[in-house]
């Protein structure tokens, strides 16, 4: 009897081993991040208390062309097609080692787990929306944090609809082409559903060479997300965009509408171009010329030329030249960080920089 007890016990413990080889082997974790920084210079700044020219200025900038950031993500194949998913993403500004490029929480660029299948993917929790990734999608910069469609984004409503919190989205699967995605995110405020309400769809076809996308995002006030920078801005954004590639040439152009409440109607129009010289090296440029439609002598034209050489797979330097001239009210920067505001007239920035991916 001892025998069989000793007998079945192997048997189990060996089919505890199979089915745990089996789950890892179906499981995946991955830690994952960049590292940019860069040496910053323009040729005026702005005093955040006078709102007049402080001056030129010369710092070390954190997150010259890429966010600096890192995070987990993970899958679990859960057979027929379905998956698990999650991703906790943190921003870190390296200049002091803190938070940044974020809603100023730990997971505040991304933490959300999500269930896909043949039928599309459900996601919940802190997310990008769909106007966000619509416009990634069409930037002729790719979203730099110097000199692209992010500097104006991120100046008329700052973090709002980038980093959206007690969300809720749904993305479809991508059927001739076509992909749609709706969110909505809750305010979390009790009795009243529409404080801190936010949703967004998103429509973007991608044939060939060809991407085109559509996006439309509305957000309330208030609710009971406390974020830094806040996340909470009164707006209606709407947004088209193209792209399309040459060989080695890719152009782009897009038009977006930021609407906030109480304050501008700004219509940004773009358009640009990315070249890939060689392999490892590529350059592009890009010019955003911002109109507010609630009083036209407020605008401003932002042009911007990078290039960057791939060290390696992960490595590279840049250096990035942009110039940017303000009418009336306008205050469009050059530089998410450390620019994001400029003062009225022209302004030259540039940076150099190096920047690693793990």
């Amino acid at each position: 009897m001892g025998e069989v007890r000793k007998v079945v016990s192997m048997s189990l413990l060996a089919t505890g081993f199979l089915l745990a080889n089996e789950v890892h082997a179906q499981s995946s974790v991955t830690l994952y991040g960049i590292a940019d920084t860069a040496l910053l210079y323009t040729s005026k700044s702005l005093n955040p208390q006078t709102g007049a020219n402080a001056g030129s200025q010369y710092s070390l900038l954190n997150s010259g062309s890429y966010p600096s950031l890192f995070g987990l993500s993970g899958t679990e194949d859960l057979g027929g097609g379905f998956q698990t998913k999650f991703k906790l993403e943190s921003g870190i500004d390296l200049t002091n080692g803190g938070f940044g490029n974020s809603n100023g929480n730990l997971f505040g660029r991304q933490a959300w787990v999500s269930l896909a299948s043949p039928y599309g993917e459900l996601k919940a929790g802190v997310q990008f929306s769909p106007l966000f990734n619509a416009g990634y999608a069409t930037d002729a910069r790719g979203y730099s944090m110097f000199g692209s469609g992010l500097v104006t984004y991120i100046d008329n409503v700052l973090g709002t609809s980038i980093f959206n919190s007690n969300a809720i989205s749904y993305t479809s699967p991508n059927l001739w082409g076509l992909q749609g995605s709706v969110m909505l995110a809750m305010g979390g405020q009790a009795g009243d559903f529409q404080a801190g309400r936010q949703y967004g769809a998103s429509l973007i076809y991608q044939n060939g060479s060809l991407t085109a996308a559509a996006a439309f995002y509305d957000g309330n006030a208030g609710g009971t997300v406390s974020t830094v920078p806040p996340t909470n801005v009164a707006f209606i954004g709407r947004l088209l965009g193209i792209s399309y590639h040459f060989g080695s040439l890719t152009t782009s152009a897009s038009v977006v509408n930021y609407k906030v409440a109480g304050s501008f109607n700004n219509y940004v129009v773009s358009g640009g171009m990315q070249y890939f010289v060689l392999p490892q090296l590529i350059v592009d440029g890009g010019v955003y010329w911002t109109s507010d439609r609630n009083e036209t002598t407020n605008h401003s034209i932002l042009a911007a030329v990078g290039a960057q050489y791939l060290l390696s797979k992960r490595s590279a330097v840049y250096t990035q030249v942009g110039f940017v001239n303000n009418h009336g009210k306008m205050n469009t920067g050059l530089a998410v960080n450390n620019a994001l505001y400029g003062v009225t007239g022209n302004t030259v920035g540039v940076t150099i920089g190096l920047r690693h991916m793990f």
